[in-house]
């Protein structure tokens, strides 16, 4: 299967039973509910999806699971959340034998590990490994960060293809955008910021608000690659907006009618206007 990473990829959580273990049947419900709202691909094993918890044999039940539910359809990933290289290894050719076709990886697991380490960490994965990869970029809950210097080293290998961008920074999409051009993938990784990231230039968004929203999720991708931005605000709810706010010149240039001071979008455009006036 020829990968695009592009377009909505939840990061789905793994459900149990009572007992503790894998609820099989609850997984099969939600993995056809996110085909049936149009979804780009599975992501196995995120935080959500217990990545810090799940035993080997847990990981690879459900990689054959999905990829005897989609059947083709999309693409599944597995999540590499290791201590070690050796047990990163490991892990991706599990996920590989089972038939996963991509996979997203964090940094080394347990300890801040140095940039130098880091490198070499998603280096020797990929080198290992014939599996395309997304590298998880998330320093505020991790700790560790992948600075577009060490992605200049990672993209060496042809395998490491993408970033899930979490560091909370709108403007790093710019700068990945920049530096590396299409070679370097973005999927926006962060639910609250990732209609800004999408109109920033992110190419897809790997989300665990796609879960519960499925649907709703695939339709704001959609309508922001579309530029449709008020059909957009139309699917977010106005409770928010209950206040009255008073529209200043930047509103009015913007057209966002006071947005800005509650809706994180807006808030950008506003940014933007103030420059234009300036």
């Amino acid at each position: 299967m020829k990968f695009q990473w592009e377009g909505i990829m939840p990061a789905v959580t793994t459900k149990f039973t009572t007992k503790d273990t894998l609820d099989l049947a609850m997984f099969s419900q939600n993995i056809n509910a996110q085909l049936e709202a149009g979804v780009h691909g599975i992501v196995l094993g995120g935080t959500l999806g217990e990545a810090s918890t799940l035993e080997d044999s847990e990981k690879r039940t459900l990689t054959t699971e999905t990829v005897k539910i989609v059947a083709g359809k999309i693409p599944v990933m597995m999540n590499i959340a290791e201590q070690t290289t050796k047990g990163a290894i490991d892990a991706a050719n599990k996920a590989e034998d089972d038939g996963a076709s991509g996979l997203m990886m964090l940094p080394p697991m347990r300890y801040n590990a140095g940039n130098r380490e880091v490198v070499e960490y998603f280096k020797a994965v990929a080198n290992n490994s014939s599996l395309p990869i997304m590298v998880y970029n998330n320093p505020v809950d991790y700790k560790t960060e992948v600075t577009l210097d060490m992605f200049d080293a990672l993209l060496k290998c042809e395998t490491i293809q993408a970033v899930k961008e979490s560091t909370r920074d709108i403007s790093n999409v710019t700068r990945i955008k920049n530096r590396f051009g299409n070679r370097l993938k973005i999927m926006t990784g962060v639910d609250t910021l990732a209609l800004e990231s999408l109109l920033m230039g992110a190419d897809g968004w790997v989300a665990g608000l796609v879960c519960a929203f499925p649907a709703e999720t695939v339709a704001i991708c959609n309508l922001a690659k579309a530029g449709k931005i008020q059909e957009v605000h139309a699917l977010i709810p106005r409770e928010r907006h209950r206040r009255d706010f008073k529209p200043n010149r930047c509103c009015q240039l913007a057209g966002c009618n006071g947005y800005c001071q509650t809706e994180p979008l807006a808030r950008w455009i506003n940014v933007f206007s103030r420059i234009l006036l300036e």
